[in-house]
């Protein structure tokens, strides 16, 4: 399962597994009910989960049933717990929204009477109802309170701008969440756009669509744009016990907002 996975990811443009996997992965998944683990996005307890990584695939990480990985599993509890995100109409923009977030999203909105304030936009994905290139973003200053973009700055071509754009279409006041893969080891962001084999950007950036790998400075280039940022370890506080339930790793959550004054 393991090989399969990584071949698949590797090989298939990601546009292609977003419109596959939504049926094929669930289908997979009712052979995979159990109590060992309960997948806190969709509530699907399961024996166990799918394994899931471009280089080494990570064991118990792929919720079957809804397609929530660890770092969707963590910030749906922290939005569930640490805020007020499902309790009224944020005007939100989700930039490449997530098969496990997107419908829950949208019928969320919609119960509220408010579908028009959730936004979705990708440069690619089939999913998003916006095509947008995140480093030119066609909407006003000070469009939406809350912003999501998981995943994605580390394969555009210029990260700062499109931090920039995003620090413009919030409203001051605002807040998001930018999750992007961060390695503590390195100090600074090590990029490198001669590197142009998928092979090798594969072996050098962990996926060969990426076009940087973030250090320890991640932080600091949202605070480049104007954001205020937190850097929460939120999965530590979980319990060992929860930790494995909820089939969690260690990743940061990086909570940003715009002042108020701005």
């Amino acid at each position: 399962m393991k090989r399969l996975i990584k071949y698949l990811l590797n090989r298939i443009p990601r546009r292609h597994i977003q419109r596959i996997a939504g049926w094929a992965v669930p289908l997979a998944g009712l052979f995979l009910r159990g109590r060992r683990f309960r997948c806190p996005v969709c509530g699907a307890g399961l024996r166990r989960l799918l394994p899931y990584g471009y280089v080494t695939p990570r064991e118990n990480a792929l919720c079957p049933n809804c397609l929530a990985l660890e770092r969707h599993r963590l910030l749906w509890l922290y939005l569930q717990r640490e805020t007020d995100f499902f309790a009224r109409p944020h005007r939100t923009l989700h930039i490449a929204p997530e098969a496990c977030f997107l419908k829950r999203f949208e019928k969320m909105f919609a119960r509220m009477g408010a579908a028009q304030h959730y936004v979705t936009a990708d440069l690619e994905s089939p999913l998003a109802r916006v095509k947008m290139d995140v480093q030119q973003i066609p909407f006003p200053d000070a469009s939406f309170e809350v912003i999501f973009c998981n995943h994605i700055l580390e394969h555009v071509i210029d990260d700062r701008l499109a931090m920039r754009e995003m620090y413009r279409v919030m409203r001051p006041g605002g807040w998001g969440v930018l999750l992007s893969p961060v390695d503590p080891q390195l100090e600074k962001t090590f990029e490198d756009d001669s590197v142009t084999d998928p092979a090798e950007r594969t072996r050098i950036f962990g996926q060969y669509d990426h076009r940087r790998n973030y250090g320890r400075d991640y932080a600091d280039r949202l605070r480049e744009s104007g954001f205020r940022v937190e850097e929460l370890d939120y999965a530590a506080r979980f319990t060992p016990e929860q930790a494995a339930r909820y089939a969690l790793r260690p990743e940061t959550i990086y909570l940003v907002r715009k002042p108020a004054s701005a």
